[in-house]
Protein backbone atom coordinates (compact mmCIF):
# COMPACT_ATOMS: atom_id res chain seq x y z
CA UNK A 1 0.00 0.00 0.00
CA UNK A 2 1.15 3.76 -1.49
CA UNK A 3 1.73 6.23 1.53
CA UNK A 4 -1.22 8.66 -0.20
CA UNK A 5 -3.60 5.37 0.59
CA UNK A 6 -2.71 4.94 4.75
CA UNK A 7 -3.01 8.58 4.78
CA UNK A 8 -6.33 8.61 3.13
CA UNK A 9 -7.36 5.69 5.70
CA UNK A 10 -6.26 7.42 8.57
CA UNK A 11 -8.02 10.38 7.42
CA UNK A 12 -11.43 8.18 7.52
CA UNK A 13 -11.09 6.73 10.70
CA UNK A 14 -10.75 9.87 12.12
CA UNK A 15 -13.35 11.65 10.43
CA UNK A 16 -15.75 8.47 11.85
CA UNK A 17 -14.52 9.05 15.12
CA UNK A 18 -15.62 12.55 15.15
CA UNK A 19 -19.17 12.03 13.30
CA UNK A 20 -20.54 11.94 16.61
CA UNK A 21 -20.24 15.58 17.47
CA UNK A 22 -22.52 16.81 14.66
CA UNK A 23 -25.61 14.98 15.82
CA UNK A 24 -24.80 16.64 19.20
CA UNK A 25 -24.56 19.69 17.79
CA UNK A 26 -28.47 19.20 15.69
CA UNK A 27 -29.66 17.71 19.25
CA UNK A 28 -28.67 21.23 21.24
CA UNK A 29 -29.55 23.21 18.45
CA UNK A 30 -33.14 21.47 18.34
CA UNK A 31 -33.11 21.94 22.07
CA UNK A 32 -32.68 25.93 22.01
CA UNK A 33 -35.27 26.23 18.92
CA UNK A 34 -37.65 23.85 21.20
CA UNK A 35 -37.30 26.68 24.26
CA UNK A 36 -37.38 29.57 22.14
CA UNK A 37 -40.93 28.29 21.29
CA UNK A 38 -41.84 27.54 25.00
CA UNK A 39 -41.15 31.11 25.67
CA UNK A 40 -42.51 32.35 22.86
CA UNK A 41 -45.83 30.77 23.74
CA UNK A 42 -45.79 31.90 27.57
CA UNK A 43 -46.25 35.57 27.14
CA UNK A 44 -48.83 36.86 29.23
CA UNK A 45 -52.28 38.09 27.17
CA UNK A 46 -52.00 41.41 28.01
CA UNK A 47 -55.61 42.13 26.58
CA UNK A 48 -57.38 39.17 28.71
CA UNK A 49 -55.32 40.08 31.58
CA UNK A 50 -56.75 43.87 31.18
CA UNK A 51 -60.53 42.79 31.19
CA UNK A 52 -60.19 40.73 34.25
CA UNK A 53 -58.23 43.69 36.00
CA UNK A 54 -60.72 46.04 35.29
CA UNK A 55 -63.76 43.29 36.18
CA UNK A 56 -62.68 43.37 39.73
CA UNK A 57 -61.89 46.51 40.32
CA UNK A 58 -65.15 47.59 39.34
CA UNK A 59 -66.58 44.61 41.73
CA UNK A 60 -64.87 45.73 44.54
CA UNK A 61 -65.30 49.69 43.84
CA UNK A 62 -69.05 49.30 44.08
CA UNK A 63 -69.38 47.82 47.99
CA UNK A 64 -67.90 48.66 51.30
CA UNK A 65 -65.08 47.33 53.13
CA UNK A 66 -66.33 44.76 56.06
CA UNK A 67 -63.64 45.65 57.88
CA UNK A 68 -65.04 49.51 58.17
CA UNK A 69 -68.74 47.62 59.17
CA UNK A 70 -69.71 48.36 55.35
CA UNK A 71 -71.48 46.46 53.34
CA UNK A 72 -69.09 44.02 51.66
CA UNK A 73 -70.83 41.69 48.76
CA UNK A 74 -73.95 41.41 50.54
CA UNK A 75 -76.95 43.30 51.60
CA UNK A 76 -76.66 43.57 55.82
CA UNK A 77 -73.38 46.03 57.25
CA UNK A 78 -70.65 43.95 58.79
CA UNK A 79 -72.79 40.60 58.04
CA UNK A 80 -72.07 37.76 55.88
CA UNK A 81 -74.26 36.15 53.48
CA UNK A 82 -75.74 32.81 54.91
CA UNK A 83 -78.65 30.52 54.05
CA UNK A 84 -80.42 30.72 57.26
CA UNK A 85 -84.18 31.90 57.02
CA UNK A 86 -85.21 35.61 57.93
CA UNK A 87 -87.16 34.55 60.99
CA UNK A 88 -84.25 33.25 62.79
CA UNK A 89 -82.25 36.48 62.33
CA UNK A 90 -84.54 38.49 63.70
CA UNK A 91 -85.71 38.94 66.73
CA UNK A 92 -86.41 40.76 70.15
CA UNK A 93 -83.21 41.68 72.06
CA UNK A 94 -84.14 39.59 75.09
CA UNK A 95 -83.81 36.13 72.91
CA UNK A 96 -80.39 36.97 71.73
CA UNK A 97 -79.68 37.46 75.65
CA UNK A 98 -81.18 34.36 76.69
CA UNK A 99 -79.80 32.32 73.32
CA UNK A 100 -75.86 33.79 74.38
CA UNK A 101 -76.44 32.89 78.34
CA UNK A 102 -77.50 29.41 77.12
CA UNK A 103 -74.68 28.83 74.88
CA UNK A 104 -72.24 30.61 77.70
CA UNK A 105 -74.15 27.68 80.22
CA UNK A 106 -73.13 25.08 77.42
CA UNK A 107 -69.46 25.93 76.81
CA UNK A 108 -67.42 23.73 79.20
CA UNK A 109 -65.37 25.41 81.62
CA UNK A 110 -61.96 24.92 82.15
CA UNK A 111 -62.15 25.40 85.64
CA UNK A 112 -63.94 22.66 85.85
CA UNK A 113 -61.48 20.36 84.74
CA UNK A 114 -60.67 17.41 86.57
CA UNK A 115 -56.62 18.34 87.42
CA UNK A 116 -54.11 16.11 86.56
CA UNK A 117 -51.98 13.83 88.85
CA UNK A 118 -48.63 16.25 88.64
CA UNK A 119 -51.08 19.20 88.64
CA UNK A 120 -52.74 17.99 92.07
CA UNK A 121 -49.06 17.39 93.00
CA UNK A 122 -47.98 20.77 92.02
CA UNK A 123 -50.56 22.45 93.66
CA UNK A 124 -50.29 20.38 97.00
CA UNK A 125 -46.21 21.52 97.46
CA UNK A 126 -47.26 25.23 97.00
CA UNK A 127 -49.29 24.90 99.56
CA UNK A 128 -47.06 23.17 101.87
CA UNK A 129 -44.35 25.82 100.93
CA UNK A 130 -46.37 28.90 101.62
CA UNK A 131 -47.59 27.44 104.79
CA UNK A 132 -43.99 26.72 106.21
CA UNK A 133 -43.29 30.38 104.83
CA UNK A 134 -45.92 32.00 106.79
CA UNK A 135 -45.41 29.39 110.14
CA UNK A 136 -40.88 30.60 109.83
CA UNK A 137 -42.55 34.18 109.29
CA UNK A 138 -44.45 34.64 112.60
CA UNK A 139 -41.83 32.55 114.30
CA UNK A 140 -39.13 35.01 113.34
CA UNK A 141 -41.72 37.90 114.41
CA UNK A 142 -42.78 36.31 117.83
CA UNK A 143 -39.19 35.41 118.82
CA UNK A 144 -37.62 39.30 117.66
CA UNK A 145 -35.33 37.68 115.32
CA UNK A 146 -35.70 39.58 112.63
CA UNK A 147 -30.83 40.31 112.45
CA UNK A 148 -30.32 36.80 112.85
CA UNK A 149 -32.90 34.59 110.81
CA UNK A 150 -34.11 35.76 107.50
CA UNK A 151 -36.64 33.65 104.96
CA UNK A 152 -37.62 34.47 101.28
CA UNK A 153 -39.62 32.33 98.75
CA UNK A 154 -37.11 32.04 95.63
CA UNK A 155 -37.72 30.19 92.63
CA UNK A 156 -35.86 26.95 94.24
CA UNK A 157 -37.79 26.71 97.06
CA UNK A 158 -38.59 28.64 100.72
CA UNK A 159 -34.67 29.51 101.84
CA UNK A 160 -33.73 30.30 105.30
CA UNK A 161 -30.58 32.20 106.06
CA UNK A 162 -29.12 31.71 109.34
CA UNK A 163 -26.60 34.24 110.03
CA UNK A 164 -23.09 32.43 111.87
CA UNK A 165 -23.22 34.42 114.66
CA UNK A 166 -26.50 32.99 115.71
CA UNK A 167 -25.50 29.13 114.88
CA UNK A 168 -21.38 29.98 115.82
CA UNK A 169 -18.67 31.38 117.89
CA UNK A 170 -16.17 32.86 115.60
CA UNK A 171 -14.36 30.69 113.10
CA UNK A 172 -16.05 27.43 115.09
CA UNK A 173 -18.43 24.98 113.49
CA UNK A 174 -19.96 23.54 116.49
CA UNK A 175 -23.77 24.97 117.22
CA UNK A 176 -24.16 27.18 119.97
CA UNK A 177 -26.92 25.72 122.84
CA UNK A 178 -28.92 28.98 121.84
CA UNK A 179 -29.52 28.03 118.11
CA UNK A 180 -31.33 24.26 119.47
CA UNK A 181 -34.98 26.29 119.69
CA UNK A 182 -34.87 27.60 117.19
CA UNK A 183 -33.51 24.17 115.11
CA UNK A 184 -35.85 22.07 116.81
CA UNK A 185 -38.51 24.72 115.12
CA UNK A 186 -37.69 23.92 111.81
CA UNK A 187 -37.32 20.71 112.32
CA UNK A 188 -40.47 20.02 113.65
CA UNK A 189 -41.73 22.11 110.09
CA UNK A 190 -39.36 19.80 107.95
CA UNK A 191 -40.81 16.51 109.84
CA UNK A 192 -43.67 15.65 107.49
CA UNK A 193 -41.98 17.29 104.54
CA UNK A 194 -41.80 15.13 101.26
CA UNK A 195 -39.58 17.52 99.99
CA UNK A 196 -35.86 17.84 99.75
CA UNK A 197 -34.19 20.32 101.80
CA UNK A 198 -30.40 21.43 100.83
CA UNK A 199 -28.30 22.83 103.60
CA UNK A 200 -26.01 25.23 102.34
CA UNK A 201 -22.24 26.92 104.71
CA UNK A 202 -20.91 30.25 103.47
CA UNK A 203 -18.17 32.60 105.06
CA UNK A 204 -15.93 35.47 104.20
CA UNK A 205 -13.13 35.97 101.91
CA UNK A 206 -10.67 36.22 105.11
CA UNK A 207 -7.95 33.56 105.37
CA UNK A 208 -8.43 31.23 108.49
CA UNK A 209 -6.05 31.79 110.94
CA UNK A 210 -2.83 29.50 111.42
CA UNK A 211 -4.29 28.40 114.70
CA UNK A 212 -7.53 27.48 113.10
CA UNK A 213 -8.67 23.60 113.31
CA UNK A 214 -9.64 24.11 110.08
CA UNK A 215 -7.62 23.82 106.80
CA UNK A 216 -9.47 27.04 105.21
CA UNK A 217 -12.65 28.48 104.46
CA UNK A 218 -14.00 25.76 102.52
CA UNK A 219 -13.34 23.12 105.40
CA UNK A 220 -15.12 25.68 107.74
CA UNK A 221 -18.26 26.08 105.12
CA UNK A 222 -18.59 22.51 104.81
CA UNK A 223 -18.25 21.28 109.03
CA UNK A 224 -21.20 24.31 109.48
CA UNK A 225 -23.20 23.16 106.94
CA UNK A 226 -22.84 19.48 108.34
CA UNK A 227 -23.15 20.30 111.86
CA UNK A 228 -26.53 21.65 111.10
CA UNK A 229 -27.36 18.48 109.04
CA UNK A 230 -26.03 16.20 112.12
CA UNK A 231 -28.65 17.79 114.49
CA UNK A 232 -31.78 17.42 112.34
CA UNK A 233 -30.31 13.72 111.97
CA UNK A 234 -28.78 12.99 115.39
CA UNK A 235 -31.06 15.04 117.76
CA UNK A 236 -34.30 15.36 116.34
CA UNK A 237 -34.31 12.57 113.91
CA UNK A 238 -35.32 13.16 110.91
CA UNK A 239 -35.19 11.06 107.11
CA UNK A 240 -31.30 11.37 105.58
CA UNK A 241 -32.79 11.01 102.46
CA UNK A 242 -34.23 14.23 102.32
CA UNK A 243 -31.43 16.01 103.19
CA UNK A 244 -27.95 17.28 101.48
CA UNK A 245 -25.30 19.55 102.35
CA UNK A 246 -22.31 21.41 101.04
CA UNK A 247 -19.87 24.28 101.84
CA UNK A 248 -19.06 26.94 99.27
CA UNK A 249 -16.37 29.18 101.09
CA UNK A 250 -16.64 32.93 99.99
CA UNK A 251 -17.87 31.70 96.22
CA UNK A 252 -21.62 33.39 96.63
CA UNK A 253 -21.49 36.02 98.48
CA UNK A 254 -24.51 38.16 99.20
CA UNK A 255 -22.58 40.76 100.40
CA UNK A 256 -19.78 42.97 99.65
CA UNK A 257 -16.32 41.83 101.69
CA UNK A 258 -14.51 45.11 101.22
CA UNK A 259 -16.96 46.29 104.75
CA UNK A 260 -17.27 44.48 107.92
CA UNK A 261 -21.31 44.50 107.17
CA UNK A 262 -20.88 42.46 104.03
CA UNK A 263 -18.25 40.06 105.54
CA UNK A 264 -21.08 39.21 108.19
CA UNK A 265 -23.86 38.63 105.67
CA UNK A 266 -22.02 36.43 104.10
CA UNK A 267 -20.81 34.32 107.13
CA UNK A 268 -24.00 32.52 107.00
CA UNK A 269 -25.79 28.87 106.36
CA UNK A 270 -28.75 28.91 104.05
CA UNK A 271 -31.35 25.62 104.62
CA UNK A 272 -33.31 25.40 101.45
CA UNK A 273 -36.86 23.35 101.11
CA UNK A 274 -36.47 22.91 97.53
CA UNK A 275 -39.37 22.74 95.23
CA UNK A 276 -38.84 19.56 93.19
CA UNK A 277 -41.92 19.61 91.04
CA UNK A 278 -42.27 22.72 87.97
CA UNK A 279 -45.49 24.26 86.60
Amino acid sequence: MSRRSKRRAKREAADHRDRWMITYADLITLLLIFFVIMYAMSNLDTGKYDVVTQSLQSTFNKSDSILELGNGLGETPGQTITKNPSSQVQGSSEDDENSSSDSGKDTPDDNDRPLTEREEQFRTQEQELQNLFNVITQYIEDNKLDNQIFVADKPQGISITLSDRFLFDQGQAALKKDAAPTLSKLASLFRNLQMVVSIEGHTDNIPIGANSTYKDNWELSGERALSVLRFFLDQEKLDPDHFQYAGYADTRPTGDNTTAAGRQKNRRVEITVLRQLQP
